[in-house]
Order: structure tokens, then sequence, then C-alpha cells
């Protein structure tokens, strides 16, 4: 005889028994990632066609140096430079040896920026991009001594100077030695300038501290990605110094833009043309 409680039990099935919400298919890994712009999922194979950037609310993922040149360059035109220039323990500061060894490890490059000579839809130009995961970007001689070389290949070809700046500073186990790569960079620019040659400055998310303060500022066009945070200090130390509640959106390149401190906003889809514009403009009115 069947009890009442058998006779409306819920049947057993393939999908019951395990977990409240039963054993599902599983998607697999790295077939979706969840942007962090609108927190919907994407097809990771859309996201990489597109550039990293969500395509329902244009937020522009942190890419690659590597992966930047591959879709900004003119194919096999990029000539790189002084790629087995690297950074030193000069101060013998603690751990330092082993941070550069984990970040050479992590992101696969030398140092926290690539430079060299290439095209932009047929442009000859000096180019150098920084890599966020090579400690985050941040300035030590050699980052310093690599972006001068650049410039002073192009100031010896006369070539304009295109540069992809993100950056969380000055390197500080470099000390002083990383603060004083601002005052370098900056004089190398100041040549290639008196030299009428052009420099196109893009600051990504994030350009900070002395980096912010120096070479990414000094572009005779200063361009940005959509969202990017530009600033010197953060957020945080400007309200304790000043005492003041900052206005919303505060140090985003939309803030930036509205305050007159950048030229212009502009997509990732739309730098390869809109650089090989201004590339062009420049070389004809040369």
């Amino acid at each position: 005889m069947i009890s009442l409680r058998e006779l409306f039990k819920k049947p057993k099935n393939q999908t019951e028994g395990q977990g409240s919400h039963g054993n599902y298919p599983k998607a697999p890994d790295g077939l979706y990632t969840k942007c962090e712009g609108c927190k919907r999922s994407i097809f990771a194979e859309q996201l990489v066609s597109n550039q990293s950037v969500c395509p329902e609310c244009f937020y522009h993922f942190k890419i690659s140096a590597r992966r930047r040149l591959e879709f900004l360059l003119d194919k096999d035109s990029f000539c790189e430079m002084d790629n087995d220039l690297v950074g030193r323990d000069i101060l013998s500061f603690p751990s330092y040896e082993q941070k550069l060894c984990e970040a050479v490890k992590k992101c696969g490059e030398n140092e926290a920026v690539i430079g060299g000579i290439a095209k932009i839809e047929g442009i000859e130009c000096g180019i150098f991009v920084m890599e966020s995961r090579f400690m985050m970007g941040s300035m030590g001689s050699a980052v310093g001594e690599k972006i001068v070389r650049v410039f002073e290949a192009a100031i010896k070809k006369k070539l304009p100077v295109v540069g992809f700046c993100l950056s969380g500073g000055a390197r500080m186990q470099e000390g002083i030695i990383s603060l004083m790569q601002m005052a370098k960079t900056a004089a190398v620019i100041k040549k290639h300038n008196e030299a009428n040659l052009l420099y196109i400055s893009i600051l990504t998310d994030p350009t900070t501290g002395g980096v912010t303060a120096s070479f990414a500022m000094l572009g005779d066009i200063v361009l940005a990605e959509p969202g990017a945070l530009i600033g010197f200090a953060g957020p945080r130390v400007i309200e304790q110094t000043i005492r003041q509640k900052l206005p919303e959106g505060f140090q985003t390149a939309e803030f930036l833009l509205k305050s007159g401190f950048i030229d212009s906003i502009i997509k990732r889809n739309e730098q390869r043309e809109k650089l090989g514009q201004l590339l062009k403009m420049h070389s004809e009115v040369k």
C-alpha cells in the first residue's frame, strides 16, 4: 500500500540531489566575463573582438600593452627598442628584486613600458605604451629612460610621438631616482617640441602620481579613454588636505574634459582612426 507521502513525493531525476538548484550543467570557465560597469555577463569572445570594451555600457577593461599595440599599429610595422633595459635595486630596497622578478613572471614583460618606432594608418611615429601588470605601471629609472629614448629616436628621425599612459605613479622602491624621471622626461619632451614635432598623450585608467605630473600631461594633444581615473593625489588625500568634499566624478576623464584639462575623450575602437587623422594632419603641415 502506497502512503500519501510517497504518492505526492516529487520524482527524482538527473538534476536532483546535488545543491539547492540541482546539478545543472556548468558553463566552462572563461566563457563569460562580468562587466565592472553594468555588472552584466559578456561572452569572453565578444569582449575580445570588441577590444575589451563592454558592448552594453562601453566600460573599458584594462588591457595589456602588447594587445593594445596589436589593434593600434599597422601590421608588422613595430620596431621595438630597448626591451632588455630593466630596473635595478639601486637603493637595496627590501624585497624589490623579488617584486621585479614576480612582475616579469606575471606579465611576461621586462619593464612597465614598451617603446619603439611604428606606423599608424601608414604614418611613422615613435610610440610607448605602459603596462599596468608590471608593478601597476610604476615609473622607475628604466621606465623613464625607455621613454626618453623613444623621444630621442623620434627627434633624430623627425617623427611625432604617441604615448599611452597608465601608472600608479613613481616607483617608491627607487626613491629620488624615480622622481628624477619626471624632470628627465619633461626635458626631452621640450626638445621634441622645439623641433616642431607632435606629441599625442592618451591617458588610460588609471593615470596618477608622478606620471600625471610629468610626461602624461605634456602632450600637444591630450586625450583620454572614457571613465579613466586621472589625477596626482588620490581623492581621499585631497579631501583630507583641503578639508572639503570633492565633486561627484572628480578625477574622471569626463570631469577633466569639462574642466579643460584634456582635449577630448576617445573610445578604444576609434583610436587607430583618430590618431591616424591627427598624425596625417601633422605630417602635411610640417
